[in-house]
């Protein structure tokens, strides 16, 4: 039904305007059996709140904005869907509104400066280009997060994953395979990110604990973040004669790229090379082999980004709060746990290093 009302829904359920208005705001002194009989005349109505009715009643429209740069990428469309199931049970009850970025500075700005902006009561927002003095200036009075490790000013809280940590962590466990030439795939091959980076950093650490080669023919870069430019790119190096027995790749997109290249050319895997992807996206279960990868703890990562932006709402105005959450090494087929950490039984290994665990799945 169109252009249903707040009195409609009233009239139809045998109450006030207020009890519909308590209801809809999820206000907790309304009895179930109330909150039943008006959620019901708004199904039958099919009655949607309106947001702009909605921040004139109460100052805010329910709504969060989620930015980052492109839903096609596995690992933000699996974040996006935590975040909205965590923003659902945060408070009143969030929704998210989600918007893409593109991963350019003027995507980043447009969102920042987007009419919209008012329809929101605050935004997470995941940068690679823009400064940390710009997002400072043009975030002005929306309440924001950022996430990842991006630029981050320190007036805006900030929720990520320590990178270096996690690319350390997965080197070192190559390292302890007996691998002894270990590259890196997957990073942009001009305008490298933050997030690139700092995983390259936390590669060359790894390297360097266990005196392995920092060579720079085993960075294999791509021309762009997807599984046929890693394929590519991976197969040119192998066909101009680098050679490797260990893969730490920047994301599990440049892991199933490097897995499909080195099987074109029938090399095995774990045997001859060792492959650790990033992110642990649902595919990496069920790739052939199975990949093994860094797994960001999204869980842990949505909960505080969304606690911290609701204090912000609510009117928080402090420091800017830098929190890092943890994150699991997932160890399947590709580059399988040592024998000594392995559970009895079949069961999950966890091995603590760190804010990192070694799983075996």
């Amino acid at each position: 039904m169109a252009g249903v009302r707040l009195q409609d829904v009233a009239e139809h359920a045998g109450v006030s305007m207020k009890t519909v208005s308590n209801v809809v705001h999820s206000h907790p002194n309304v009895s179930a059996a109330m909150r039943e009989r008006v959620q019901r005349a708004i199904d039958e109505l099919g009655y949607r709140p309106n947001a702009i009715g909605r921040r004139l009643a109460t100052g805010r429209t329910g709504l969060i904005a989620l930015a980052f740069a492109d839903v096609r990428l596995p690992y933000f469309s699996e974040l996006a869907n935590v975040i909205s199931k965590a923003a659902a049970a945060t408070g009143p009850g969030y929704r998210l509104l989600l918007e893409e970025t593109e991963g350019t500075i003027e995507g980043e700005r447009a969102v920042l400066s987007a009419s919209e902006a008012g329809l929101v009561d605050g935004m997470l927002l995941q940068p690679s280009r823009m400064s940390s003095r710009e997002i400072a200036e043009r975030h002005g009075d929306l309440p924001m997060v950022l996430l990842g490790e991006g630029p981050a000013p320190l007036s805006v809280d900030r929720v990520m994953v320590d990178n270096v940590a996690a690319a350390t962590a997965a080197t070192e466990h190559l390292a302890a395979l007996g691998r002894e030439r270990v590259a890196f795939v997957g990073h942009e091959r001009s305008g490298m990110s933050s997030t690139s980076r700092q995983r390259i950093m936390g590669y060359q650490e790894g390297l360097e604990r266990h005196g392995l080669p920092v060579d720079h023919d085993l960075l294999i870069s791509t021309g762009a973040i997807t599984s046929q430019d890693a394929a590519i790119a991976v197969g040119a190096a192998l066909d101009r004669g680098v050679r490797f027995d260990g893969l730490v790749c920047r994301d599990d997109l440049a892991a199933i790229g490097a897995l499909r290249a080195l099987h074109e050319r029938d090399i095995s895997i774990p045997d001859d090379v060792a492959v650790i992807g990033w992110d642990n996206i649902a595919f990496a279960a069920t790739t052939f082999p199975s990949l093994s990868s860094v797994a960001p703890n999204t869980q842990a990562l949505a909960r505080v980004a969304l606690d911290m932006l609701a204090e912000r709402i609510a009117g928080f105005d402090g420091i800017g709060r830098h929190r890092v959450v943890d994150f699991d090494l997932v160890l399947r087929e590709s580059a399988p746990a040592l024998a000594s950490t392995d559970a009895p039984g079949g069961e999950l290994a966890s091995v603590h290093a760190g804010s990192a665990h070694a799983i075996s799945a």
